[in-house]
């Protein structure tokens, strides 16, 4: 068996840390997409709602807030969320692209 040259063991180790950052960024954009799914169930709810005010969970209580100003709330925080989803992906996409780069090196020094 051939002893692989460092630059051989830097590229694998690259990749291999690559493709961690990769399953980190889907995990964290799968959770903030359950996240986002949550919320819009609640403002579901909320705007089905006939009551002038819902309970939030703050902590440990349940605080009694105006519908309006939850959904505000709720809005605001889905919008959040919506946009650290949309930098995950160019990351992805950026992360993925160099994942695709360093196969191929790879491919070409193993051949």
């Amino acid at each position: 068996m051939t002893e692989l040259s460092e630059e051989t063991k830097n590229l694998i180790a690259q990749f291999q840390s690559y493709q961690q950052q990769l399953q980190t960024i889907v995990i964290q954009k799968e959770s903030l997409k359950l996240q986002a799914i949550e919320i819009e169930r609640a403002l579901e709810e909320l705007n089905e709602t006939k009551q002038a005010s819902a309970y939030k969970i703050t902590g440990q209580i349940m605080v009694l807030k105006p519908v309006e100003e939850l959904k505000k709330e709720l809005n605001e925080t889905k919008e959040n969320i919506d946009i650290r989803i949309k930098s995950l992906e160019k990351t992805e996409e950026k992360v993925g692209n160099k994942l695709k780069e360093l196969q191929a090196k790879l491919k070409e020094v193993i051949k």
